[in-house]
């Protein structure tokens, strides 16, 4: 599975999450993303998601890796996945709205971390940072509540 993310600003001072519509995390805003089709790469799959999801064009060679994240479901085995995370700072097109997310530009400080899944306010801080986040977030039953998580970040320049 892939996740991107939008980031304007060096530092990052705004990033552009999506409202999901529909399916598994409707309501909530997260990256854009989804699986990895067998005829392309995982940065292949990153953009074309991307495209598909918010009408945005990211060349997969502007995709700049941010961490892998292992969601694990205890209780709902399916829901279960590895995801590569990407943020993206170059783009063609401006973000508009799809049958499957709602996009929506958001400052750093203003990020609805209450309306994303839990994990979120784990991993995407760091990644905003700059950071390659490598982390596993398991869920309680609730498939909602964050039961436990381990999170371990490389800063660039960092052994």
């Amino acid at each position: 599975m892939t996740l991107c993310l939008l980031v304007e600003g060096d530092p990052a001072e705004r990033v552009l999450l999506g409202c999901k519509k529909a399916g598994l995390g409707a309501g909530k805003y997260t990256g854009f993303g989804g699986k990895v089709e067998p005829e392309e790469s995982v940065l292949e799959a990153a953009a074309r998601e991307m495209w598909e999801e918010s009408g945005v064009q990211v060349r997969p060679e502007d995709l700049h890796p941010a961490g892998e994240l292992h969601f694990v479901f205890p209780h709902r085995p399916a829901w279960s996945q590895l995801v590569y995370l990407f943020l993206a700072t170059e783009w063609r097109g401006e973000p508009r709205e799809t049958g499957e997310m709602r996009p929506a530009w958001f400052s750093i400080d203003q990020i609805p971390y209450e309306r994303m899944w839990q994990d979120g306010a784990y991993w995407l801080p760091p990644a905003l940072m700059g950071g390659y986040i490598r982390g596993a977030f398991t869920f309680w039953r609730d498939a909602e509540t964050v039961w436990e998580a381990e999170i371990q970040v490389t800063y660039p320049g960092t052994p």
